[in-house]
């Protein structure tokens, strides 16, 4: 198994594993917390990222893994559907994610147009500087907003799974955004190695993949939708 977060440092993994070959695998798959240290398991290699260098990332191997049947987590053939009911609260955490990141990329930015003067004058001085901050934000605030829109109605127990892929979806779309502009706007500076807002733009590449990749997400929500 191959792009595993935190499988180096990590000491307690859950897997999900075939118990029965002749079901479907919605109904043929099971959750268990398999130790790190446990005969089989085997850290394959530690992998190199473009972005999120401060988690790190693995691929595994399993070879001939026993484990207990003690360590079966809820009900056996149950571990697709504990998987999905999962990725409701992972895409609304990682929507979080992305309008933080660009959030953070736009109050980088703003202070940057702030100090930084050309031919006399701030950057915040020129229309089209002023224009480009405003449509970052505009961008964030539309993200956050339809987020946590979609998080209390997950709280109060409706069934939110197209509206977190569409959050999800609609976060990294700021995300990638935003930190394309904060880039532009540092110009010279912001394409550095070391800069804030260029490891934010590398980061925020991983979004639209981890989670569930922006084209699954969008073929998911058209389907629950009724649009397929």
């Amino acid at each position: 198994k191959v792009f595993i977060t935190n499988a180096v440092y990590g000491n307690l993994m859950m897997v999900a594993a075939r118990t029965d070959p002749d079901a479907p695998a919605a109904h043929g798959t099971s959750m268990f917390l398999v130790e790190q240290k446990t005969p089989g398991v085997n850290i394959v290699r530690k992998l190199d990222k473009m972005g999120w260098r401060c988690s790190d990332t693995a691929e595994l191997s399993f070879t001939d893994v026993r484990v207990p049947v003690d360590n079966l987590v809820g009900e056996e053939g149950h571990g697709f559907a504990y998987i999905g009911e999962n990725f409701v609260g992972e895409r609304i955490g990682l929507a979080v994610h992305g309008y933080g990141l660009a959030q953070r990329c736009l109050d980088l930015t703003v202070q940057w147009c702030r100090d930084r003067e050309t031919f006399g004058r701030p950057l915040m001085g020129r229309q089209v500087v002023r224009h480009k901050l405003v449509r970052m934000r505009e961008s964030i605030e539309a993200s956050r907003a339809y987020t946590r829109q979609v998080t209390l109605r997950a709280a109060a127990g409706e069934q939110v799974v197209a509206e977190a892929c569409m959050a999800k979806n609609m976060a990294v779309a700021t995300a990638e955004f935003v930190a394309d502009e904060a880039v532009q706007l540092h110009g010279g500076m912001g394409y550095m190695t070391g800069t804030e807002v260029e490891r934010h733009y590398r980061d925020a590449r991983l979004l639209g993949i981890g989670g569930g990749a922006t084209e699954v997400l969008t073929d998911l929500a058209a389907k629950l939708l009724g649009y397929g």
